[in-house]
């Protein structure tokens, strides 16, 4: 660690409409059977038309990407049951929620089903406690109760103050506090998010990742950010122009993306967290080999990545853990010798699978035992360097080039 770059450490609120009848969440429980949603539905609009027919199997949170107007807030909408005119079929674990052939329609309210807007409608004259009490009281039989909710949300040392003198981050909370005492089947969030910075939005991501786990409650989780949904999703489809592509696991749907051209190239990739180095402001991280068929059993890896340190206390806690990460294609750069001298700390051998061409520059994709990496540079450099596939190479990227939604340090205002 001689030779270390520089690295600098990198309202609206969301309404929720909560749709729950008298089985509870806790009656059946989620964690080996996961819920099926069935769509096969049309809704026309003057200028636009959505028609998706899909069976999506949800056993986390299943992230919905696409551009604005792309359909994705209809979907959702549709899924809740706020969209009478959508023509055709819908279900929720075997359970019809809509079929337009014998006119059935279940009620938003009985669908079980909360949805998670960008805008908030808490009572602005009631504490934290007292907006999830008036919330709850219309719930009978609930497993979950005020205070254990209180403490999935983080909640606990604000249930006494009034909603008006909550960050942006807080009333989200209480807003998804209030969905979570109706104990939905299913939770639909769209954009909840949005408006917050990146460091608020971050922790509240980890904190909506915990609800799921501890929970088990199946999420649908809309948003244009590729970085954010892969963070906090594990699965992903694709909305676009009121269409909708298979699921498929995050990291597969993102390289599948930049084939389609409509987002910047780049490596999705899962790495381990193996130390905290604060004298340098660095995380180093484990690269996982995946086995193929050619290796040998007992073929291991030692190649290390590095990035901008995780947390400024360097938590101990996060070490052995295993986090979403994401390398721009235009960061990564190529090189036909072992960079021996550079101040590039983050360089790794690797196999050129394959090199698409546009009109400036070339995409070439790359495998390191068995991950790929994508690096994006100019036709000049492929041609100077006389890259083939299957040639042998380098990689080489900052570690200010390896991005985490993860947060960086602990606020108070989340």
């Amino acid at each position: 660690m001689s030779d270390m770059p520089d690295v600098n450490n990198s309202n609206q609120q969301p309404y929720i409409k909560t749709i729950a009848d008298k089985k509870s969440l806790a009656e059946k429980p989620s964690s080996t059977i996961p819920s099926e949603l069935s769509l096969a539905f049309t809704l026309a609009f003057n200028s636009f038309s959505v028609s998706i027919e899909q069976t999506i199997s949800i056993s986390a949170i299943t992230g919905i990407y696409g551009d604005s107007g792309s359909g994705k807030s209809t979907l959702l909408r549709v899924i809740a049951g706020l969209e009478h005119r959508a023509n055709g079929q819908l279900s929720l674990n075997g359970t019809a929620l809509q079929n337009s052939d014998n006119k059935c329609f279940i009620k938003a309210e009985k669908r079980q089903i909360g949805l998670v807007f960008q805008d908030s409608r808490l009572f602005p004259h009631l504490t934290v406690y007292e907006n999830l009490a008036y919330g709850a009281k219309r719930q009978k039989n609930r497993q979950l109760t005020i205070d254990k909710v209180l403490t999935l949300t983080q909640l606990n040392k604000l249930q006494h103050q009034n909603v008006t003198q909550l960050s942006g981050g807080e009333k989200q909370r209480v807003s998804i506090a209030r969905a979570l005492l109706a104990e939905p089947k299913l939770l639909l969030l769209d954009e909840p998010f949005s408006a917050l910075d990146k460091t608020t939005k971050s922790q509240m991501l980890t904190i909506l990742k915990a609800i799921q786990q501890q929970l088990k409650l199946p999420m649908l989780y809309v948003s244009h950010s590729l970085s954010e949904l892969q963070y906090i999703a594990d699965q992903l489809v694709i909305v676009s122009a009121g269409k909708m592509s298979q699921s498929a696991p995050i990291h597969q749907a993102i390289h599948e993306l930049n084939s389609r051209g409509e987002t910047s190239p780049k490596t999705s990739l899962s790495l381990t967290i193996v130390e905290h180095l604060p004298d340098y402001g660095l995380t180093r991280l484990s690269l996982p080999t995946i086995q193929s068929s050619n290796q040998s059993s007992n073929h291991s890896s030692n190649h290390s990545i590095y990035s901008p340190i995780l947390e400024q206390t360097s938590n101990p806690r996060l070490i052995g853990q295993q986090l979403p990460f994401i390398i721009y294609a235009r960061d990564i750069s190529i090189s036909t010798t072992k960079p021996e001298h550079s101040s590039i700390v983050n360089h790794l051998p690797a196999t050129i699978t394959a090199i698409d061409y546009s009109n400036t520059n070339a995409l070439v994709t790359l495998n390191t035992d068995g991950q790929k990496f994508y690096a994006q540079i100019s036709l000049w450099s492929t041609k100077r360097m006389a890259l083939t596939t299957q040639a042998t190479v380098f990689i080489q990227f900052k570690a200010n080039a390896v991005h985490s939604y993860h947060y960086t340090e602990p606020t108070h205002h989340a």
